[in-house]
């Protein structure tokens, strides 16, 4: 995992920018360029193409919030729905509150690739990087 000494920045394991328009709600979560293109590829080479991409808020790590990026066929009942760039995009209520504003970028380096999260509603985060807290 790569730590960042910025709390509002944690980066989770790896699966053209524009603004989110969710149905209900806007969670303003938005992915940089390079996470579009390395979620198509995931669906792709995954043949989970037209699925959605699920970002979610869940108890994690010593800060005690995590994020859950996964790959799901159906969104579930109330869940907040975008496009971006062509990914279906959903995420739950309750987590769309944490992830306002949130910039979800891929980053390659030498010690490793993932999605790395930069959250303007982090207020500190573990010292691996992998849980925040509010």
């Amino acid at each position: 995992m790569e730590t960042s000494s910025n709390p509002a920045e944690t980066t989770a394991p790896a699966a053209s920018e524009s603004t989110p328009a969710a149905t209900g709600s806007t969670s303003k979560l938005t992915l940089t360029a390079k996470a579009i293109a390395q979620v198509k590829d995931v669906m792709k080479s995954q043949k989970f193409e037209g699925y959605f991409l699920t970002v979610r808020v869940v108890p994690a790590g010593c800060s005690g919030l995590g994020y859950d990026l996964n790959v799901m066929k159906e969104s579930k009942p109330g869940d907040l729905i975008w496009e971006q760039d062509g990914v279906k995009i959903c995420t739950d209520p309750v987590s769309s509150n944490y992830l306002a504003g949130t910039e979800v970028d891929y980053q390659k380096t030498e010690m490793g690739a993932g999605f790395k999260f930069s959250n303007p509603n982090a207020k500190s985060s573990c010292g691996c990087g992998t849980s925040f807290s509010t």
